[in-house]
Formats: structure tokens, sequence, C-alpha cells
């Protein structure tokens, strides 16, 4: 089987080729981009693809490699013990399957999604580099080797908070998933809202695109936030002509919540359209 995209995911090509390849190389696939470009949902979409089951793993600046693949709960079987019960006896009632656990144990390949790597501790990729390589691993507590049964796809994203170490990297198949031409990002957006009227679409991006194109923007509005900013222009039915007046940056754009995030931004547009308006 392989990944051609979805009804509701446009793959680029070269991102098609990418996935194929980590499923024929039997290593992780390491997505790169800009916040916003769809790295969480194509783990989502590839599972829908293949037809396999789901697994994600968030990760935070606290978690620890060994949560995804088992923990302990000392402190319960400690209550346990003082109240007598009887569970307390065998100590596997007490181990707390992770997702890496549960991805080894479907007898259909899952697809594991391990979300934001880089914002763990610089040690955390290099913790997971013997289970993700040999999909095996122990647990010490009741002595026990757990195999995956079937191999998971596993998909792997970052934001590149913090460089991942080599030895991580060497084991992975890399791809960084460029931003949308505005090709792409039409095929999108109609993958989203079908039928949107064409004029409204051309003067949405014109002003889309040429906001991202500003120097010295913080925080270029995204993929996700141009879809949500259509959303808003629907529901509030802005014209194309309001929009137009927006391209040529006499004004700020109608709903810029959607694609501004921070007040510098606001303030940098702000200024630029008064130099406009100026000259």
């Amino acid at each position: 089987m392989r990944f051609e995209g979805t009804e509701s995911y446009i793959a680029s090509e070269d991102l098609m080729l990418a996935v194929n390849a980590a499923v024929v190389l039997e290593r992780p696939l390491l997505i790169k981009g800009e916040p916003g470009t769809g790295k969480t949902q194509l783990a989502i979409e590839i599972a829908k693809g293949l037809g396999r089951p789901f697994l994600q793993w968030n990760i935070k600046s606290t978690t620890k490699a060994q949560q995804g693949l088992y923990e302990y709960d000392a402190v319960s079987r400690l209550r346990d013990s003082q109240l007598g019960d009887d569970r307390v006896h065998d100590i596997g009632n007490y181990i707390v399957k992770g997702k890496v656990w549960e991805a080894f144990e479907g007898d259909v390949a899952p697809v594991l999604l391990i979300d934001e790597i880089d914002k763990a501790d610089i040690e955390f990729p290099n913790d997971l580099l013997h289970e993700l390589d040999k999909m095996e691993f122990f647990v010490y507590e009741t002595q026990e080797l757990v195999k995956a049964k079937q191999r998971p796809i596993i998909i792997i994203t970052s934001n590149n908070e913090k460089e991942l170490p080599d030895a991580f990297l060497r084991r992975c198949f890399f791809h960084y998933i460029s931003f949308p031409n505005k090709e792409i990002m039409g095929q999108i957006v109609e993958s989203h809202y079908p039928g949107l009227k064409q004029e409204l679409l051309k003067e949405a991006m014109e002003v889309f695109f040429n906001l991202r194109e500003l120097p010295g923007l913080r925080k270029k509005p995204s993929t996700s936030e141009l879809l949500d900013w259509l959303k808003l222009l629907l529901a509030e039915e802005i014209s194309p002509e309001t929009l137009r007046e927006t391209d040529q940056r006499k004004v700020i754009p109608p709903l810029y919540g959607a694609l501004l995030k921070n007040e510098q931004d606001v303030q940098l547009f702000e200024k630029l359209a008064f130099m406009t308006r100026r000259n």
C-alpha cells in the first residue's frame, strides 16, 4: 500500500515519496517545517489513507523517553499494600503501558506519531534509539521482553526548537515540508471550502501572501491560519472589494486577529500601511 494523500489533505509529490520511502526502509519519518504546515495532521492522514490504527504521543518539556515505553506506579502499589489489596502480589498490575508499547502490541501495524520531539530534553531522542531501531525493550520489573508484533509506521515531528542528535538523525528518513505555493494552497483551500468564489479566493490569497512577505514579521501566518481567516471572511460576508483595498495596503486586513498573532506584527503592518498612504 502506498500513501497518495487523502481528500482532506493535499500532499506534494515529494512528501508522498518521503512517506512511502520511510515505509519501505522501515525507518521513522522525521518531519520538519513551519508551524501550521500540517505536520501533525500528516500522521493522521497517513493512518486514514493506509487504513491503519493511529496513536499519538504528545511530547512536552517534562516528558521522558521511559514514559513512552511504560511506567511503574509504585505509589499505587504502596497504597494497595497498606489496604491489604491482593493485587499487590502481582507487580504487573502496576505497570502502565506507554504509547510505544501500545504500538508494539497491535496485530495491524499502526501509525505512531511522536509529536514535537524537540520540546523534550536533548537526551530524549538518544534514549529511544534502541527501542525504535530494534523494535523491542525490556521491562525490568516483570523481566519481560516486549517485541513489536508488527513494525509500526513512526512519524516524528519537530519545530526545530533545538538540534536533534546525529545518532538519532541517522536512523530517520527526513523531509522538510516547504510552505505551499499559491497553486498548492489553492488546492488545500478547495479541499476545505469546495466551491469558494474565485474572486474572493484570489483577493484573500493576495493579502495572505503579501502579508507573509513583509520584512520584520515575527510570526508569519500559516496554512491553518489562512483557513481560519477564510472561514471568518465567509461568515462575515466580507466582499472581495474590501480585501482589494487591503491588498493595496491602505488598511489593515479585516479580522486580522486570525492572521497576525502579536502586537508587534500588528504595529509593523499599521506603520507600513501609514507610510504607503503618505507616499
